[in-house]
Order: structure tokens, then sequence, then C-alpha cells
């Protein structure tokens, strides 16, 4: 019962903070904050989903007692009744513990972010080219079926085809958070279409999912800004070349945690909207400082907390996609499964949630609940 009794104490804990964050979304002037409100408004909600939880297991230790206590009766009928709830409320109780657990877990507060994808063919010339163009429609068929909507904002075409670099910002509920675990290198072994030989080759490509940043992450003095604009070259037929939609930005930045100042150049080419192309270099400008300024704080957590998972190291090699076999393998969590196929056209849930739950396991062993 000394479980039940630590976990309830944290629990009862969290209802006066719940009560005043209540209060707290509903204060204009909180709501005036912008940075503030969407901050208690996403801790309302999650600390919403533990007060049901911590409603149901109180529901369910009293339920327990009760039934206990009804078992003592003399008719048989209410003794049945009696056993039957104990045995639902004694099933149910340890499921509702591991959930409680995960709840209380801090979230990285960075998992409901929408994400930038960037994919980069590797080692491997034209082979890890095309490799990145199968990532990619990987990417967009795993999107498309969750419901997010993926849009590319700029890429380097491979000479053989797929891309040597292609860009895309990914948007929809907890994008971050689910696409974080793809971050790292991937590696294929395969005959490629290039090989007159039918020798397997080995290449590699790399993924890097970095979190969008809100507008008021990042403080960026637009009157800064350098802009030039260009004729968008590649397919789009007739209009592409005689409207110059495509836009060049420059930007100096003084990097915080080195004191030097860098010239940050963007393009952005993928609409034949002027104005767009401007907004979504804007947006990356905005990620990229984002992620640079965030990197140091990322390394502080990834060396306070290195899980197999998410190391937040970039060159990892996290996966193995063997076509002769048939096999793909992650590396993290000796995750291996047969289904390639189906893997490559975006069925890639089933591996996400193996990392996700390896990622909670260690998370939980740390926070020591």
């Amino acid at each position: 019962m000394t479980d039940n009794n630590t976990l309830l104490e944290k629990l009862d804990g969290l209802v006066s903070r719940f009560e005043e964050v209540s209060t707290l979304i509903t204060d204009p002037s909180v709501i005036a904050d912008q940075k503030r409100y969407v901050k208690l408004t996403k801790e309302y909600k999650e600390l919403g989903d533990i007060m049901e939880a911590r409603k149901e297991y109180l529901q369910c230790l009293n339920g327990l007692e009760e039934a206990k206590m009804m078992m003592a009766e003399s008719d048989p009928e209410m003794k049945e009744m009696a056993r039957e709830e104990a045995a639902a409320c004694e099933a149910r109780i340890p499921e509702l513990e591991e959930e409680i657990k995960l709840l209380l877990v801090p979230a990285d507060p960075q998992d409901d972010r929408n994400a930038i994808l960037e994919i980069r063919g590797g080692t491997g010339g034209d082979e890890a080219a095309i490799f990145a163009g199968d990532l990619f429609r990987m990417y967009s068929k795993y999107c498309e079926s969750k419901g997010w909507k993926l849009e590319v904002s700029s890429a380097n075409e491979g000479a053989a085809g797929g891309f040597k670099e292609i860009i895309c910002s990914v948007t929809g509920e907890k994008v971050y958070g689910t696409l974080k675990y793809e971050s790292g290198v991937h590696r294929v072994q395969r005959v490629p279409a290039t090989e007159t030989q039918g020798r397997v080759h080995t290449s590699a490509a790399s993924v890097a999912v970095l979190p969008e940043a809100e507008p008021f992450d990042v403080e960026i003095n637009e009157g800064e800004i350098k802009w030039d604009t260009f004729r968008s070259g590649g397919a789009g037929g007739q209009n592409v070349n005689k409207v110059e939609s495509g836009v060049r930005l420059r930007y100096n930045w003084k990097n915080p945690n080195t004191g030097v100042v860098e010239e940050i150049l963007i393009e952005c080419t993928e609409t034949r909207d002027q104005p767009k192309n401007k907004e979504r270099a804007l947006s990356r400008l905005r990620t990229f400082i984002y992620d640079k300024e965030h990197q140091k704080y990322i390394d502080d957590i990834a060396s306070k907390r290195k899980t197999m998972v998410s190391t937040g190291d970039r060159s990892a090699k996290i996966r193995t996609y063997n076509y002769p076999q048939g096999r793909i393998t992650d590396h993290r969590i000796n995750y291996t499964i047969y289904n390639l196929a189906a893997f490559m056209d975006g069925d890639i849930q089933d591996c996400i949630d193996h990392l996700i739950v390896a990622e909670n396991a260690e998370r939980l062993k740390e926070s020591e609940l």
C-alpha cells in the first residue's frame, strides 16, 4: 500500500497547482502576455490529464475497499458482485499506476511543436541521394497517415533521382514529439539501380528533426534582414522563369554561445508567390536560430540524460535498411522486423512506439517513481 500512498501524495500535491493555473488562464493580464498564456494553457491541459487519472485512481481504490467490506455480507449474490467488482479494480489499479507515473514524468516541453524535417544524402553519391528520396517518400506517407501537413521549403535534386538535400516543415499534433526519434544517420544496404554488377552497396542519409520555433521564441531584427529576389529554376513550366518569385535572405546573427557574428543565408523557392516564400524563409530563419540557441540547452540535457533512444547526437547511426533480406533494424533498441516494403511505404508507427516505450522506461527509472 505504500506505493499507493506515495503516488497519491504526489497527485494531491498537484491539485492546488491545477486550481491555480485554472484561475490564471482566465486572468486578462495573463491572456495579454501571449508567451506566458501559451505556456500556462499547455500546463493546464497536462495537469487536467493527471487530474482525470487521479479521479479514476481514487474511484478504483475506494471501490476495492468497499468491495472487500461487501464480501463479508451473508447474501451470496452480493458476495459475488463484490468479488467481480474487486477483481475489476485489482486489474485496473496497476494499469492506472503505470499511466499516472508516465504522466508525472516531465515531458519534453518541445514535444507539442511542429517540426522542420531535413534529409540529406550522405556517403554513397547518387545512391545516397536516391535513398534520401526514398526516406522523404516514407515520411510523406507517414505524415499523410497521421493527418499531418508536410510542405517542402527547399530541395536540391540528385543527378540520378532523389535528393542531395530536402527540407520540409511538418505541422500537426505532437509532430516533434513523434518524429524526433528519426534524427540520426539511416544506412541502406542494397544493389543500387546505378550498379551493373549486382553487388550490394552500403550508403547513408542523415535525418535531422528540429522543433519549429514559435514567433515569440526568437528575437529577430527584421529591419536588418537583406532580401534578394530571383527567378526560380526547376519544374513549373511556363511561369517559372518569368516571375521573380524566389527569395534569398541574409541575416547577421550574433551567436550568444560563442559571441561570433555569423551570416545566415536562406533561399526559398517552393511557391510562385513571393510573399509566401518570404514568410517561409522567415520561419526557417527563426527555426535555425532557435535550434542554434537551443543546441546548447539540448547538449546540456543530452549530457545529463543520455537515454539510448534520443542521445541528441545527430551523427549516430540509428537504423539499417537491408533490402536483400527485407529487414529493418533499429540499433538503439535492437528492434528488427522483416517488412521493409511496408515500412518504406510509411508504416513506421510500430517502430516509433517501441522507441517511445524504451525512452519512457529510462525516464521513469531516472525519476525514480
